[in-house]
């Protein structure tokens, strides 16, 4: 956790939720009733920006601090505090008297307690004021500091646990994805299509199984070398995605071999015939890669329609395989 932050990130992300709030607006009663001051308010500061915003603020007396306040940070007396080691007086106008700020609230009493990362990232601040002069005690000013250390404590293992989360989605998207296409992989494709037929079978639904071997592509390696041939994949996973339905699940199931998911609609065997025409002639074609033009005569496909009964996606698979191998067979012998 050495980045660096912006305090505005982490205390508003979908991650976060309304958590922050409900954790730190309730300490702001405890920094009132230590040091007797009746307007408390935590803020953060952007020092990029070079703003300070109240973010959460607690008024019980005639001194009104509103919430969303926003003012630069150079001006501010948070920034003087932290720059002067000035944390308390109850003499803001013989301390800071040039504060313009000061004088239109009419603060008498100020103090300042600065939330600090584990990092040192400047997060915030823990304030109090008052309008009259109020004398606090040095107990009260440890406590304040008790304060502001539960908030950075509470703040940092939140960004570890958005850091957590984050590393874990991206964990997860890794072992789904196949490295080269950067579609769904073997493993993505028995677990999406063992949920889609759960589901389809629970709904008295068909799913459509297409399973792809890219005929000659070994030649286009020998020819046109490996990094011809990786690219050749690519553009064929793009082509697939790209000329299929939104909602069907386009998986290279390894090497040569893609596979593609689509759910039946009210005809199946009419939609059959025409899902394998439609792959047929979306995987022939001119294929730019490396520079040159690849003509591709189109790759053997068979579909396999499963039934409501159906629920083991590896026999589906295996199915529509030996399907692919008949119409392998009978392109050759064309």
């Amino acid at each position: 956790m050495n980045d660096r932050v912006n305090p505005q990130s982490l205390l508003q992300t979908p991650v976060l939720g309304a958590r922050p709030e409900a954790v730190i607006r309730p300490l702001l009663r405890l920094p009132e009733e230590v040091t007797g001051l009746h307007s408390t308010y935590f803020t953060l500061i952007d020092e990029q920006a070079g703003v300070q915003r109240v973010l959460y603020a607690r008024n019980s007396g005639s001194l009104q601090l509103p919430e969303g306040l926003s003012v630069p940070w150079e001006d501010t007396l948070c920034r003087r505090a932290i720059l002067e080691g000035q944390r308390y007086t109850a003499d803001v106008a013989s301390c800071w008297g040039d504060s313009e700020a000061a004088r239109e609230l009419g603060l008498q009493t100020y103090l300042s307690q600065p939330i600090r990362l584990g990092d040192e990232t400047l997060l915030g601040t823990l304030c109090a004021a008052s309008d009259q002069a109020i004398e606090v005690s040095a107990e009260a000013m440890e406590t304040l500091d008790t304060f502001a250390e539960l908030i950075a404590r509470y703040v940092d293992s939140e960004r570890l646990l958005r850091q957590l989360v984050s590393e874990n989605r991206t964990l997860a998207q890794h072992a789904n994805t196949d490295p080269l296409t950067g579609i769904a992989n073997r493993r993505a494709l028995l677990q999406e299509l063992t949920r889609r037929l759960e589901q389809s079978a629970g709904a008295g639904g068909r799913l459509h199984v297409a399973f792809i071997d890219l005929d000659g592509f070994k030649a286009i390696n020998d020819q046109h070398g490996h990094d011809a041939g990786d690219r050749f994949l690519i553009e064929m996973a793009h082509r697939l995605v790209g000329g299929c339905q939104a909602d069907d699940l386009v998986a290279r199931f390894g090497g040569d071999e893609f596979v593609i998911v689509r759910q039946a609609g009210e005809h199946p065997s009419a939609e059959h015939d025409a899902f394998k025409a439609a792959l047929e002639a979306l995987t022939a074609g001119e294929f730019r890669v490396c520079g040159e033009r690849i003509q591709y005569p189109g790759a053997s496909v068979g579909v396999i329609t499963s039934t409501p009964s159906d629920t083991d996606a590896m026999t589906l698979l295996q199915l529509s395989d030996a399907e692919m191998y008949t119409r392998k067979r009978a392109r050759k012998a064309r």
